[in-house]
Formats: structure tokens, sequence, C-alpha cells
């Protein structure tokens, strides 16, 4: 094992299950340019990052509705229909997550999540109840990553030092700010890179 990397800080949407509104979508907007412009300019990335920066379900889809009241049911089933985003777990990565607790590896999450949605999908898979000494929750802490805040949460919290640390998240920018606040980081592709990468490390069995 790395000297220096004794712990591994995952994200969890994309990295250990999937999220995509795509799913949901295409069954209510089959056509692909309607339901292009309709996430584009209705349920944007932007809009859905308020919720994960602490703005209640309720608020966001009664604001969003009486903007556009032509699409409130669309706009509704973004929350009401959320798992359908959700189909499961990333191919590969849940077996790296419990060879690394097998082995004793303290591992640890930053993620970027609603907190009622991070609820629901803590009931539905319970290994993200059970695999971490500590789960970093962006609606919990009015911060998203890659704000750096969000990272210094989990270090002041569990006494880690970064440099210990090995980041795995699905977005470059949140790569780049972990690499910034010490840690070393992977852009995660695929579940056979990243167990590459921990097994050049000595973190999981070659």
């Amino acid at each position: 094992m790395s000297d220096l990397i004794t712990t591994v800080v995952f994200d969890i949407g994309n990295v250990l299950i999937e999220w995509n509104p795509d799913y949901l979508y295409r069954q209510l907007i089959p056509d692909p340019l309607e339901r292009k412009t309709f996430l584009e300019t209705v349920c944007t990335a932007e809009w859905n990052q308020q919720q994960d920066l602490g703005r209640s379900w309720s608020e966001a889809v009664e604001t969003l509705s009486r903007q556009h009241p032509d699409k409130a049911e669309l706009i509704a089933a973004y929350d009401r229909r959320w798992h359908e985003m959700v189909p499961g777990e990333i191919p590969g990565t849940g077996d790296i997550l419990a060879q690394l607790r097998e082995r004793a590896v303290p591992l640890y999450a930053i993620t970027n999540f609603s907190t009622g949605k991070f609820n629901e999908a803590r009931t539905r898979f319970p290994f993200l109840k059970t695999s971490f000494l500590d789960v970093v929750v962006s609606g919990e802490e009015k911060l998203i990553k890659p704000d750096p805040r969000i990272y210094e949460v989990l270090f002041e919290r569990n006494g880690l030092d970064a440099r210990t640390c090995f980041f795995i998240d699905d977005s470059g920018p949140n790569v780049a700010a972990a690499r910034n606040a010490g840690m070393s980081a992977h852009h995660f592709k695929n579940a056979a890179a990243l167990r590459r990468e921990l097994t050049g490390l000595g973190l999981l069995a070659a």
C-alpha cells in the first residue's frame, strides 16, 4: 500500500449509482429535440443544483411551475419520479467498494445531492448507509463541489490530512478542485480504470 495514500473518498452519483434525467424524460417527451430543449431551458442543471444546495423540492417545483405553467406536470415529475432517473448501480464500482472495505481501507464520500433524495437513495441502496465513515452531503452543508469549502468540511470533521486521501469523481472540475485541496484524485470513467489505479496504489490486491 502507498505510504502516503491510506483513505478513499468517493463521489456517489455516476460513480456508485447512475443518475440521468434522460431516463425519465425519454418516456415523457419522446421527441429528442423537444426533450433536449426542456432539460436545457426549463428543468436545467442549474435549477437542479439549487436543490443540491439545500432548496426544498416543493419550493423548486412551485417556483418553476409558476414560470412555466404549461410544463407544470413535467416539472413535478422531476421530483415525484426521481427514481426513474436512477436505474441502478454503476457496474463494477460496488465490488471495488466492497473489496476496499474488506481490506479495512477508511472510506468517505462527498456528494452533490439534495438531502431528501439522498435519504431516499440510502433506503434504496443500503450500501450507502454501511460503507462510509462519513458522507458530506451538499444539501446539508449548503455547499456544492467544486467549492473548495466542501472538501474542507470532510477534512475538518474527520481529522483527515488531504495528502492521505484519494478522491474519485466523474466531474473534471470536481477532480481539479480536489487536487487543489491537496488530495490525489481520479477522474472516473469506468470501474476497470479505477481498479487499475487503486491496485497501483496498493489499495486493492493485484
